[in-house]
C-alpha cells in the first residue's frame, strides 16, 4: 500500500524509515503541509493520492506543555485531526489510523485502563485540553465510520520514547526531559532536578515498537473501538531517572521538587485485546534496551536535535 504518516518527522514518523513490511511509507512533516490548514491538507491528499493513512500529527507536551498550553494544545490538535479526516473522506481513502494517548482515559478510571472506560469520566486536570481533542479524534473517526462506513480506526499508546524524540525542556516528555538534563549536570557540573517526588507510575513503549504494531494494524484491525497497543510495564518514574544516569554514567545528586505537580499518579493500560486479535505474535523492546538506543542516538547527534534552542 501507498500509506501516508502524518507526523513523519517526528519521533514515531522517524522510526518508519526502518520499518517499511513491504509498504510504500510518505512521511511528511509540518515543513511539507501545514495540517493546521484545512486548504493544505486537502492539496496533502491530492498531490499524494494515498491508500491509507497513518496519522501520527499532534501537538505534543509533557506536564508543564500541557498545563501552560492548554487552550493551544486542544485548539491546535483539534483543526489537525478535522482537517486530515475530512480531507481523507473527500478523497475516499480507504483506511484512517488515527493515534490517540493514555491521556484520553478518566482521571479516576478503574485499573488497568481499558478501551470502554475513554469517556466514562473527565481526563486528568493537568493534560484536559489534550486530552479532549484526542477523544475527539475518536469521536470523529467512529462518527464518519457510521455516517459513512469509512474503515477509520484508532490506536492507544501509553508513553513512547526513542531516537529523534523532541528535548526542549519547556514542552518536551518525561524520558527526552531526564536524558537531557541528566546529559547536561554530567556535562556542566550542575545537579539535575525534576518535578514531583519522583513516586508515580508510568508505563514506556519504543517508538520503533509502535511503528510495527501501526503497520501491522493497517493490515489487520478493522474495528469500530479503539485498541490499547502500549507496553503494560508500569515503572516509577525516579527509577527511570536512575536507569537513565546509569546508562550517561552520571553519579551526582539528583533533586526532586515536591512543589511541582507530577502528574497523574498512575495509568497502567491493558493491551489484552491487541494481543488476542494478533494472537501474541509481538515481543515488546524491554525498556533497558530502549533507553540504552536512545541515549546511544542523543549523544551521537547532541546538540544537533530538535527542541535544543530551549
Amino acid at each position: 500500500m501507498r500509506i501516508l504518516v502524518t507526523g513523519g518527522t517526528g519521533m514515531v514518523g522517524s522510526a518508519f524509515e526502518k520499518v517499511t513490511l513491504g509498504h510504500e511509507l510518505i512521511l511528511v512533516g509540518s515543513k511539507h503541509y501545514d495540517l493546521s490548514d484545512k486548504r493544505d491538507s486537502h492539496r496533502m491528499f491530492r498531490e499524494i493520492n494515498p491508500d491509507a493513512v497513518i496519522h501520527l500529527a499532534a501537538r505534543v507536551g509533557g506536564v508543564k506543555g500541557n498545563t501552560d498550553f492548554v487552550a493551544d494544545f486542544y485548539s491546535e490538535n483539534i483543526r489537525m485531526n478535522t482537517n486530515v479526516l475530512d480531507a481523507a473522506h473527500k478523497y475516499s481513502v480507504p483506511k484512517v489510523l488515527s493515534l490517540l494517548s493514555t491521556c484520553v482515559y478518566p482521571e479516576h478510571a478503574d485499573y488497568p485502563l481499558t478501551e470502554d472506560q475513554i469517556h466514562s469520566g473527565p481526563p486528568h486536570e493537568t493534560d484536559f485540553g489534550y486530552a479532549y481533542a484526542k477523544r475527539m479524534l475518536e469521536v470523529q473517526s467512529r462518527a464518519m465510520r457510521q455516517q459513512y462506513g469509512h474503515n477509520f480506526i484508532c490506536a492507544i499508546p501509553n508513553n513512547i520514547y526513542g531516537e529523534n524524540d523532541y528535548f526542549n525542556l519547556e514542552k518536551c516528555h518525561v524520558i527526552p526531559a531526564i536524558i537531557r538534563k541528566v546529559w547536561e549536570a554530567k556535562m556542566y557540573g550542575k545537579t539535575p532536578s525534576f518535578w514531583g517526588d519522583g513516586s508515580p507510575m508510568r508505563e514506556f513503549t519504543y517508538s520503533g515498537d509502535i511503528a510495527k504494531i501501526l503497520l501491522y494494524l493497517v493490515e489487520h484491525y478493522d474495528e469500530p473501538e479503539p485498541l490499547n497497543i502500549g507496553f503494560s510495564n508500569e515503572i516509577e518514574v525516579r527509577s527511570v531517572v536512575e536507569m537513565i544516569a546509569d546508562i550517561l554514567d552520571y553519579r551526582g545528586e539528583i533533586i526532586w521538587d515536591p512543589s511541582k505537580p507530577s502528574g497523574q499518579f498512575r495509568k497502567p493500560s491493558s493491551s489484552a485485546r491487541f494481543h488476542k486479535m494478533s494472537d501474541n505474535y509481538f515481543e515488546y523492546t524491554g525498556l533497558r534496551e530502549g533507553l540504552e538506543n536512545t541515549c546511544q542516538w542523543f549523544l551521537g547527534n547532541y546538540p544537533n536535535i530538535r527542541g535544543m534552542e530551549k
